[in-house]
């Protein structure tokens, strides 16, 4: 291959040819001048540039380059997202349940657990800081005992002595564990399937589930009495309800230590013996 720069009219060209080195024949040749050249080579780069682009772009070639994160790396990261914002759920629906347990025994109001979490959820949509969700929050917790919660206000009140009051059984069973300092609760042993009653009329403050109590339902009454009932099998009701006196609200089962129903009253946030005013 030889490569000869013509002169006179073709000042500044140049020619590329092939020929055989036995014979001298020509075989191929090809003029060119500097700009053809540099005009030639940048496209072939910019072409050479775009295919491989298209390639890496629609192509599941792109998965090869080391630190791009394929389609199972992404549905692994979706899921994971899912999964801790499954858990922040729980966790807070505990802190709330830890906070209304705190205002049982000192007497206040519950908060309505339920009603917070929706409205955290919509205040979730917008993009605010920590420190503005604690403010929004203290506020909602502030209006929320505002509205008083569960319909038991302060004009529905009755200013009545607990010993005025009418308390319906919860279940008819024998007492084998006795109120006193050491256990501020009484124990009342039922055979298993017995339902359950609410003593007084009220609204269900936490319906759940302890690994120490089996299942549980606490009932905010009126005049800040709570009635807390425990060692159940079946609820009947949920978080929220409305419940009478006498309405059933669970059976009882073996889901702890025997089938005694455990059973608390509060008063003024203070524990009072509950065979003071009702008949077992």
């Amino acid at each position: 291959m030889n490569m000869n720069k013509e002169n006179s009219t073709t000042s500044g060209s140049y020619r590329i040819s092939i020929t055989d080195n036995d014979t001298h024949k020509h075989i191929w040749g090809a003029r060119f001048t500097k700009t053809s050249f540099f005009v030639t080579l940048v496209s072939f780069i910019v072409t050479l540039s775009a295919i491989i682009f298209c390639i890496i772009a629609f192509t599941p070639v792109k998965t090869f380059i080391p630190g791009y994160p394929d389609a199972r790396s992404k549905r692994t990261a979706i899921q994971n997202a899912i999964k801790v914002d499954s858990l922040e759920r729980v966790i807070y629906r505990w802190e709330l349940y830890s906070e209304n347990l705190k205002r049982a025994v000192s007497g206040k109001a519950p908060v309505k657990i339920d009603s917070i979490i929706k409205a955290n959820a919509k205040t979730a949509e917008y993009a605010i800081d920590q420190a503005s969700f604690q403010k929004q929050d203290s506020l909602l917790k502030e209006r929320v005992k505002a509205e008083e919660q569960f319909e038991i206000s302060a004009r529905s009140r009755r200013e009545l002595p607990i010993e005025g009051l009418h308390f319906f059984t919860p279940l008819k069973g024998v007492i084998t564990q006795g109120y006193d300092a050491i256990h501020p609760y009484i124990d009342v042993t039922a055979a298993e399937e017995t339902v359950v009653k609410s003593t007084l009329d009220g609204t269900i403050i936490y319906a759940g589930w302890s690994e120490e109590d089996g299942n549980i339902i606490q009932i905010q009454h009126t005049d800040d009495i709570i009635s807390i009932y425990k060692h159940l099998d079946k609820l009947l009701k949920k978080t929220g309800d409305k419940v009478k006196a006498g309405t059933p609200v669970a059976v009882l089962g073996n889901t702890s230590s025997g089938t005694p129903l455990h059973f608390e009253l509060w008063h003024k946030g203070e524990t009072v013996d509950p065979t003071l005013y009702i008949k077992f």
